[in-house]
């Protein structure tokens, strides 16, 4: 799937898809350790009382959080946005609906930290709109990885082994996706990090049920 420069709502998958996507990811990378680091200091992909991050320290940061009642709302940016420096001003929050998280967006645009917002309800993306003079907000930067199927599995093959007698990544994407993941199959197929970091299942478990997007980590954790 393209992302176009600027990002359209229609890029994006479904709300449900892409914060199960997302959260797979931070799931398999978790450890206990990484989870004591305080969220200030924290990089790559995580979940937290705030809903699902991404940072890389540099150039790019998201925030994906779950809204309740088949919402969501994706913010962050990426060093290609354009939004902030455009002239005439643009107002990401235009058109928002009232249970977007206004204290957080506000404060991040106080600070001029923010790239876009964009907001998910009743099956579909929208944000505000924009003028055509503006060349990217940065969403194709930010959200490739989750929204390229191939390039997430890839992701996934640093953490996930696929067994001979057991399923493929591709079939734990899609039970994800589904919100049906057996987590226990998954930490059968959890790889050693490549970064030395070892194989944490319990804190792993943890994060797959602070997602949502499995019944059974409770009884996988120990």
């Amino acid at each position: 799937m393209t992302i176009h420069r600027p990002g359209q709502p229609e890029d994006l998958p479904p709300g449900e898809v892409l914060w199960a996507r997302w959260a797979l990811l931070a799931a398999v990378a978790t450890t206990t350790e990484r989870e004591r680091i305080p969220t200030v200091h924290r990089s790559g992909h995580w979940i937290d009382e705030a809903g699902l991050n991404w940072d890389d320290s540099g150039c790019t940061w998201w925030v994906m959080s779950n809204m309740g009642e088949g919402r969501f709302v994706l913010y962050g940016e990426d060093e290609s946005s354009g939004v902030k420096w455009h002239e005439p001003p643009i107002d990401m929050l235009a058109g928002g609906p009232d249970w977007l998280p206004y204290e957080e967006l506000r404060y991040r645009l106080e600070g001029n930290e923010l790239g876009c917002v964009y907001w998910y309800e009743n099956g579909a993306w929208s944000r505000a709109p924009y003028p055509d003079s503006l060349g990217d907000d940065g969403l194709d930067c930010g959200m490739s990885d989750f929204v390229d199927r191939g390039a997430l599995l890839r992701e996934l093959a640093v953490r996930v082994d696929e067994p001979a007698d057991g399923p493929g990544r591709d079939s734990l994407l899609a039970d994800a996706e589904a919100h049906r993941l057996d987590a226990r199959l998954l930490l059968e197929c959890l790889r050693t990090h490549a970064d030395g970091d070892p194989l944490d299942p319990p804190a792993v478990a943890t994060a797959l049920d602070r997602a949502g997007i499995t019944a059974t980590a409770q009884e996988v954790r120990r």
